[in-house]
């Protein structure tokens, strides 16, 4: 029986040929502990103090006790905590919109994406409304400035055409903690403009819901709308660290995804990490492997997901290691590859290219529907009778070890991380897990893992051609 918790095993980048060594990989524990404790206290105490030194700025840490904040709240305020009031504003726009479009970039939207890919039937948004239980479907724009994408969603909305019936309203959720950010804030202007039009300036208002930083472009907009909810993005959590706040979580209760298990299994995994040793932690345990590959040239990593479900939670985690680590010519280069799919686009450059890889795989244990039996055909045309009573997870299953061993027997590091089951508990801990490796590994490697002053250069440049 698997552990009913997210687990790392690292025993397979240890392997012949690999260079990384059992040795070298336990001597790093005591190193991890002190930065633990760099990260679960000293920049928690610095973060509360306000004291925060320079090379410690931006100091974005508030994610780190964030979900244990918003249950505590929830379970002493209820519905006047932020978890309550995105809980109502979720029943309000259920109950009076058939979609809903996220506008939002980066860390605004990618979160939101992977938990609906995550959580929800993988064809929910062409489901009727009843087979979606009444919840709305839900898309995503403002994080691009692709104008036939664009365009598009706006003619499956109707814009232009009034809103007749339930089946016609639709309703914006945006999503900027500046209100700036170019993409989506041409986005907003060119939805709003469409929804009006839908539904008339006297209920627009109602159907518009920012989720900003305090005084931004965009709350001083959304109060000359008269809308009725703003929502905050924290204050000391960065964007792509935003994904357990209102930033992810009204888009996944608007879902029906159960927001509450989702952190309740985000804070398990904060007192694991705070507690577990090294060995058996396993926040620290992926750390180390990744760094001990890292120091042998891995400099490439691959979340190898096996699942389709998982695709956009490996997206998430892309900008969340490109963003943080990827400073002063250091960080490793993520790569999301979705298994058995690309395994016949990907697995020839992976078993015999450049040894510049280390490849983690993020196994899923238990499939939430029945499985599904290859089964049997008396002519037997294509051959498959042999596997007739073989289920697709015993497939699956199958694929995962012989693609290990395969990588194994040539010297290919991989490190697993075994997920019991996808749902909103388990998934909650996947999600603070990378957090806080991503943290922890920044700090291992002297480079602040909070800020991303490299993104700013291609912005300056545009504007520059815009005329700005």
């Amino acid at each position: 029986m698997v552990d009913q918790f997210v687990r790392v095993d690292p025993t397979g980048a240890m392997g012949k040929g690999t260079g990384i060594e059992r040795r070298v990989y336990e001597a790093l524990h005591e190193k991890m502990l002190a930065v633990r404790d760099e990260v679960a206290v000293t920049d928690m105490e610095l973060l509360r103090s306000g004291d925060v030194p320079p090379e410690k700025q931006p100091l974005d840490a508030a994610f780190l006790d964030m979900p244990e904040r918003l249950l505590a709240e929830y379970q002493q305020r209820r519905e006047q905590s932020e978890l309550g009031r995105v809980l109502k504003i979720a029943r309000r726009l259920q109950e009076t919109v058939d979609r809903v479009v996220l506008l939002g970039i980066g860390g605004s939207y990618m979160g939101a994406r992977a938990l609906m890919e995550a959580c929800c039937q993988p064809y929910f948004n062409e489901l009727s409304r009843g087979q979606r239980g009444g919840k709305p479907r839900l898309y995503f724009e403002g994080n691009n400035v692709d104008n036939d994408a664009m365009r598009g969603l706006l003619e499956l909305l109707g814009a232009g055409r009034p809103a007749r019936s339930l089946d016609d309203r639709w309703a914006i959720i945006v999503v900027s903690k500046s209100g700036t950010t170019l993409e989506t804030a041409v986005a907003f202007r060119i939805f709003l403009q469409a929804l009006e039009t839908s539904v008339g300036s006297e209920r627009l208002a109602d159907l518009v819901v920012p989720i900003t930083g305090p005084g931004s472009k965009l709350a001083q907009m959304c109060q000359a709308l008269g809308c009725q909810d703003i929502l905050p993005v924290p204050e000391g959590v960065g964007g792509r660290f935003s994904v357990l706040s209102a930033v992810g979580l009204l888009p996944a209760a608007v879902l029906g995804i159960n927001v509450v298990a989702l952190l309740e299994g985000a804070a398990a995994m904060t007192e694991h990490f705070r507690t577990a040793p090294p060995g058996a932690n396993a926040v620290l345990d992926y750390v180390n492997i990744c760094h001990c590959a890292e120091e042998q040239g891995r400099t490439i990593r691959v979340l190898c997901v096996w699942s389709k479900a998982l695709e956009a939670v490996g997206l998430w985690y892309d900008q969340l290691l490109s963003e943080s680590l990827g400073k002063q010519e250091k960080g490793a280069t993520p790569i999301t590859a979705v298994n058995t799919r690309d395994l016949h686009s990907r697995a020839q450059q992976h078993q015999e290219g450049r040894r510049d890889k280390l490849f983690t795989n993020l196994i899923v244990h238990e499939w939430r529907t029945d499985p599904l039996l290859v089964g049997r055909r008396p002519a037997d045309e294509d051959g498959l009778n042999d596997l007739a009573e073989r289920s697709l997870p015993q497939i699956m299953e199958a694929a995962v070890w012989g693609t290990n061993e395969a990588l194994q027997q040539a010297g290919r590091p991989t490190v697993d991380i075994h997920l019991p089951a996808i749902n909103e508990f388990y998934l909650g801990q996947l999600l603070q897990m990378l957090m806080l490796a991503t943290v922890v590994e920044g700090r291992l490697i002297g480079v602040n893992p909070y800020g991303q002053p490299g993104v700013e250069a291609y912005k300056k440049a545009m504007y520059r051609r815009l005329g700005r």
